[in-house]
């Protein structure tokens, strides 16, 4: 009787107290402004989209998607970014580390008149989690990711979690 009533307490906590869902996440963080574009959706583009990393210098400088541009979440300013693409019709995709920096960072692209801006779904976690590749700040290939916190990294299932 006693083992059933642990495991009762168990499967309660673990379905009532455990982590939530990318969906749910994105739910609850996202107002789903900039459409999202899914792992697979990115692999099969003919035409590479211009990326955008909008995690901070040292997440970046960790592993990123190949090709991809920093351009930083906290002091991101438009005006101030270079690299960005002249033509406001370029396809340009934004991530971070689970897809809600990326969706605030892609709003400011929206609002100054860029008109194909996707957000990642699940970021470069979600990308990881995939099986798909990541390049470290020598453009080599790694397995490792800065996971961000404790909590945000809890999202990162494959590769090598760095937290420096």
């Amino acid at each position: 009787m006693r083992k059933l009533f642990f495991l009762g307490i168990y499967l309660l906590c673990a379905n009532g107290f455990g982590q939530s869902s990318v969906k749910e996440l994105l739910n609850k963080y996202n107002d789903h402004s900039v459409p999202y574009i899914y792992v697979e959706e990115l692999s099969r583009l003919t035409t590479a989209p211009f990326l955008l990393d909008a995690r901070e210098v040292e997440e970046y400088n960790i592993s990123h998607l190949e090709h991809a541009i920093h351009v930083g979440f906290k002091k991101f300013n438009i005006s101030k970014t270079t690299g960005l693409p002249t033509d406001k019709n370029t396809t340009i995709v934004v991530y971070c580390s689970i897809g809600v920096r990326s969706e605030i960072i892609g709003k400011k692209l929206i609002a100054d008149g860029y008109t194909s801006v996707y957000n990642l779904y699940g970021g470069i976690f979600e990308w990881v989690n995939k099986g798909k590749k990541v390049y470290g700040s020598n453009q080599e290939e790694t397995p490792k990711v800065h996971a961000y916190s404790k909590y945000w990294g809890s999202y990162l299932l494959k590769g090598t979690k760095v937290y420096e």
